[in-house]
């Protein structure tokens, strides 16, 4: 191709450019920092747009760059027309960093996609014989043509991202475009059809693994069920494997255990961004929890999530954010103890006074971090400070 529009210059969108102007393709940026995001006439002579995951379908460029029949492009699909290897793609609403983790460990691959690496940032980077394992969200995935994984795997699919995608119907579409061009096909057990002609490969939380895995939460036993099936179809080694499930300690920011002090453990879960990820946290333990919810809202109601806190052992709720007024009103007519802390600082601190020994804090939000945070990276982090700090 001859010129090419990256539209959003975060980390996947530098990663673009750096990959087009490698190949010697001439590059028009926009972004909404250098304020020419809706600049219409940077579509010019332009042969691809490359999107980053950020940007909505709705943007100005891309409904132009549609209009003028110029096609858009994911930085994902963008990537893997670049790289030969051998590509496991994992999505789902739930797991998928976790899984695509643990699957790194079972296959010793480097992993990329909507968390860490880039893509684009392995083009070149690893020899062409290598398994990559690959984590995808809707957004990446909704501007994919031609990807095509040896392997893909769904963990599971629930409402989530509606304030981006309108309805579960279009949000599930996006997800299931991994499977259109994969070779095998890992789903859960008794899930329904699924695009393309993959060998299908079902998993279940109850299968029988060379190892239990050393993360906690039956929510995780899937994960490791599911990583199992997609290393073994990849060869894997059975040693590998189970290797892997002993030792893979999970990643930051689910379920992390942060400290313990006097007995009261603080677990971080903050990327627990909707009530199916919470609902998983609150299965995990059986001591009881005092539970720090809220967040910004992206469009799910809480009054079935109400009813499973009621159900679970928790003690008492902390509510913060935008979602504080919503979850009240629901956490009320299930009958659940909450207190108002609008804020990280203020719930941690309440939860300090509380929480007696053997008792569990457990940040598991249940909502986007946007209104106070910049990201779920950046709530955890805070709330692993504020937890430090108790111990000083």
């Amino acid at each position: 191709m001859r010129k090419a529009l990256v539209l959003g210059l975060a980390r996947s969108g530098r990663a673009a450019r750096a990959v087009l102007e490698a190949q010697g393709t001439e590059v028009v940026a926009a972004d909404r920092t250098l304020g020419n995001d809706e600049d219409v006439s940077l579509l010019d002579g332009v042969d691809v747009l490359v999107k980053s995951p950020g940007v909505p379908a709705e943007a100005l460029l891309v409904v132009s760059a549609r209009e003028r029949g110029v096609p858009v492009w994911s930085e994902i699909e963008l990537a893997s027309r670049f790289l030969p290897n051998p590509i496991v793609a994992v999505t789902g609403t739930n797991g998928k960093t976790t899984t695509t983790e643990l699957l790194g460990a079972m296959l010793g691959a480097r992993t990329a996609g909507n968390v860490g690496t880039a893509l684009s940032e392995l083009v070149g980077e690893v020899p062409p014989e290598e398994w990559i394992v690959c984590e995808l969200s809707s957004f990446q995935l909704e501007d994919t043509h031609e990807l095509a994984p040896e392997i893909a795997v769904l963990l599971n699919l629930e409402p989530d991202h509606l304030d981006r995608h309108g309805t579960f119907e279009a949000y599930r579409n996006a997800k299931l475009r991994i499977f259109e061009r994969a070779r095998t096909a890992v789903v859960p057990r008794g899930f329904g059809p699924v695009p393309g002609s993959a060998r299908r490969v079902e998993f279940a939380a109850d299968d029988p693994l060379p190892a239990e895995p050393l993360v906690p939460g039956a929510h995780n036993r899937e994960n490791a069920a599911a990583a199992t099936a997609a290393a073994r179809a990849a060869g894997a080694s059975e040693e590998a494997v189970a290797n892997a499930l002993r030792t893979f300690p999970g990643v930051p920011h689910r379920l992390e255990l942060v400290a313990e002090i006097g007995g009261v453990r603080w677990v971080n879960d903050s990327k627990a961004t909707n009530t199916a990820a919470a609902r998983r946290a609150l299965t995990a333990y059986d001591a009881p929890l005092h539970l720090i919810l809220g967040g910004s809202l992206k469009g799910e109601s809480f009054d079935e999530f109400a009813h499973d806190v009621a159900a679970a052992n928790v003690t008492t709720a902390y509510l913060i954010g935008e979602a504080a007024e919503p979850l009240a009103q629901d956490l009320a007519y299930a009958n659940v103890p909450f207190l108002f802390s609008t804020t990280l600082e203020r719930a941690v601190e309440a939860a300090a006074t509380a929480a007696q020994p053997g008792e569990i804090v457990l940040l598991s939000p249940a909502c986007a971090s946007y209104d106070q945070f910049r990201d779920y990276e950046h709530r955890g982090e805070e709330f692993r400070r504020l937890v430090q700090n108790l111990q000083r």
